[in-house]
């Protein structure tokens, strides 16, 4: 079975996309697998790995190349004499924000019969919603901050918080339209600039100095967990540091921690794992305040796929086990039933 990845997507983060997309080439090596393009006009376009650089897309190159199209379990280009047909695919999902992470494509390449590695709808929905998050979370023993949550055009005063706050956009992975705000006057810039990206958005206490920590992990024939990291960032990773965070091939060393926090990080993100993300590779970033750990955010289709987590990426994705999808009888046995009740009526 072959990989193919599917990056740019109509998103915020198309631009990440395709950075992911790039480093994951390196990760993968002799994989040699398929690179499609999923554009802004819902085309895709497969992308042969020697034009995968940042000015091949941004000039519009792509367009010259292999147009596909979607069938049933596999993808299609016209060639000279009929078409060409690529098959047997574990295709990944690699499209972050909206159409990635919202459920949409998953959707369409389910539809389709692929085998996909990617959150299912109802984990996308979870994890790409800031207040659903919470609740899910809350809901099985994993803590998180308190928040507000602000509409565009409802009231934009805090009622619980305490400022500093941070103001992010609701339904938005990336650390755009992300603001601190000191103090009520900051308020309003801080929603203006959110509200760019969404019509909600997400305040929560901003402290300084926390201790984060992140931790991916997929399915294969049990739960793998990867090295914690512990980044270094300022006083929040902004878009161009998550930018650079995304390009990473390296592995990254596990962080040096107490035994006792590996294993309540281990935990907590097992608890989120759960059978909800089977089939995906997702990152969890927590919180640690005055020893006690908080989930901050799921990243449901991380940068790279937090490839540089791992110290033998390849090798788990060749062996993430994807979900079970049960067939429809296509029997007609009801109709027919109905059929003979209702004479010729119908």
């Amino acid at each position: 079975m072959k990989f193919a990845i599917v990056f740019g997507g109509i998103s915020f983060e198309h631009e990440i996309s395709i950075v992911s997309a790039i480093t994951l080439k390196k990760v993968l090596g002799g994989e040699n697998p398929l690179f499609i393009f999923f554009d802004f006009d819902k085309d895709f376009y497969l992308i042969p790995e020697d034009k995968m650089n940042i000015n091949f897309f941004s000039s519009k190159e792509y367009k010259k190349e292999k147009k596909l199209s979607l069938n049933s379990g596999f993808f299609e280009t016209k060639v000279i004499f009929g078409k060409e047909k690529f098959s047997n695919l574990k295709v990944i999902n690699l499209v972050h924000g909206g159409t990635g992470e919202d459920g949409v494509l998953f959707s369409l390449l389910e539809l389709y019969d692929f085998n996909v590695i990617s959150p299912r709808r109802e984990a996308s929905v979870i994890s790409l919603n800031k207040e659903l998050t919470k609740l899910y979370a809350n809901s099985i023993g994993v803590e998180t901050l308190d928040y507000e949550v602000l509409s565009r055009k409802g009231e934009r005063i805090l009622k619980k918080l305490s400022f500093p706050v941070i103001i992010k956009p609701l339904t938005l992975g990336s650390s755009l339209g992300v603001s601190i705000v000191e103090k009520e006057s900051e308020l309003e810039y801080a929603l203006d600039t959110a509200f760019q990206y969404d019509d909600m958005a997400i305040a929560e206490p901003f402290i300084e100095g926390v201790e984060e920590y992140n931790i991916a992990g997929t399915y294969t024939t049990r739960l793998v967990v990867s090295n914690i990291e512990k980044p270094v960032k300022d006083r929040i990773l902004d878009f161009d540091g998550k930018y650079l965070d995304f390009s990473r091939s390296e592995t990254v060393q596990n962080a040096d921690i107490d035994k006792n926090l590996r294993k309540d990080l281990i935990a907590k993100f097992t608890a989120i794992y759960s059978d909800l993300f089977h089939g995906s590779v997702i990152r969890c970033d927590f919180f640690v305040i005055d020893g006690k750990v908080y989930l901050n955010e799921i990243n449901s289709v991380p940068g790279s796929l937090s490839s540089y987590l791992f110290p033998d990426f390849a090798e788990i994705l060749k062996s993430i086990e994807i979900p079970y999808k049960h067939e429809i009888p296509k029997s007609y046995q009801y109709i027919h039933q109905i059929k003979k009740m209702k004479g010729k009526e119908l």
